[in-house]
């Protein structure tokens, strides 16, 4: 699994006018699309539509709403043409990718009302996979992607799914499109963009499981980081997300955060959850930063904003944290933050609670 990119979405819409093109002389309005609703006519012109809509809100920086315009075919295209503009809104979409910052975010309303480059190149992604996959059924044509892109976009956006034997089946049953043995039928779905929380000087960005591996296996988790990396507290907590995700109990909204500089970009730290809060409304946090930037209030700033975050959910009454006996700078930022001391866990930790 790779950080989705320009280039997923480019090989993406490929790998669909491939297929598509076999069909270019058939009348796509009489042929129903899988198990959409939709002729294939009509969702060729939605992807194509999707499309350009992401490409229009990454690269206005649309906040709060959509761009206010939609695709409208010249009267008369026929399907030759359509392929066209489907190459043309997907080529749209992975300059806006490539051409964005990484810090960028833009709106998407769901869940958490916007996304990143990363985001927006997965949910193309996802659209054309996906409707490629309908289309092709509706016409009796072969169609399966490649492993890594039904892989990437299961990683990007379906977090919370348990990843099966093969990508591309996981993906489609993720999506009420298939069977999978030893689960239950599809009926509902929702793929999640990653969270992430502001503050005066830091954004809290959301780890991704393909963020999360690149970290735990030495690397950078695709973030800028200051002085010599990460700490090694950092890299336990991607292992703990990737455990979970593997596992299939992973919850997007309860992840990893890297703290990242407002005012270079460059990642600090990290901060986040040991898991889901247990039945009890109960959930563990932990943090760390790099060496070179303690002592300026960053951990306090960022456990401010998250424990304000997860205390406003109905899920969440406590939150739980462990500091060493000996490191009292930690013992600071966690009372600093509002925790007060909730007895010895054993000779070398203390336990620290902060209720709702």
């Amino acid at each position: 699994m790779r950080a989705m990119s320009g280039e997923h979405v480019t090989e993406a819409v490929a790998g669909c006018l491939a297929v598509l093109r076999a069909a270019a002389d058939r009348d796509w309005r009489s042929v129903r699309a899988g198990r959409v609703e939709w002729d294939c006519h009509t969702t060729a012109v939605h992807v194509a539509d999707d499309l350009v809509a992401y490409a229009a809100n990454l690269a206005g920086r649309a906040q709060g709403a959509y761009i206010p315009f939609e695709l409208k075919l010249d009267e008369g295209t026929d399907n030759a043409g359509l392929l066209q503009v489907l190459e043309t809104t997907g080529a749209l979409l992975a300059a806006a990718v490539v051409t964005a910052p990484p810090d960028v975010r833009a709106f998407h309303p769901y869940p958490f009302r916007d996304a990143d480059r990363e985001g927006f190149a997965a949910m193309g992604v996802a659209e054309v996979l996906l409707h490629t996959h309908d289309m092709a059924e509706g016409l009796g044509l072969r169609y399966e992607p490649s492993t890594e892109l039904a892989e990437s976009v299961l990683a990007t956006l379906f977090p919370h799914v348990q990843p099966g034997p093969r990508p591309w089946p996981t993906l489609l049953w993720a999506t009420g499109r298939g069977e999978l043995p030893g689960r239950a039928p599809v009926t509902e779905w929702r793929w999640y963009n990653n969270l992430v929380l502001s503050t005066e000087r830091l954004t809290l960005t959301g780890v991704r499981p393909a963020g999360a591996r690149d970290l735990a296996l030495g690397g950078d988790g695709g973030f800028d980081w200051i002085g010599d990396g990460p700490e090694e507290g950092t890299r336990d907590a991607a292992r703990m997300l990737l455990k979970a995700y593997e596992a299939g109990v992973h919850r997007p909204e309860f992840t990893s955060f890297t703290l990242v500089r407002t005012e270079d970009g460059r990642a600090v730290g990290a901060l986040g959850f040991h898991g889901a809060p247990d039945e009890d409304g109960r959930v563990e946090i932990g943090y760390n930063l790099v060496e070179e930037v303690r002592g300026q209030g960053y951990a306090t700033e960022a456990l401010r904003a998250l424990s304000r975050w997860a205390l406003a959910r109905d899920d969440v009454r406590t939150l739980y944290a462990r500091a060493q006996k000996a490191n009292t700078a930690s013992q600071g930022v966690l009372t600093r933050a509002g925790f007060e001391p909730a007895g010895a866990i054993d000779d070398r930790l203390l336990a620290y609670e902060l209720h709702a």
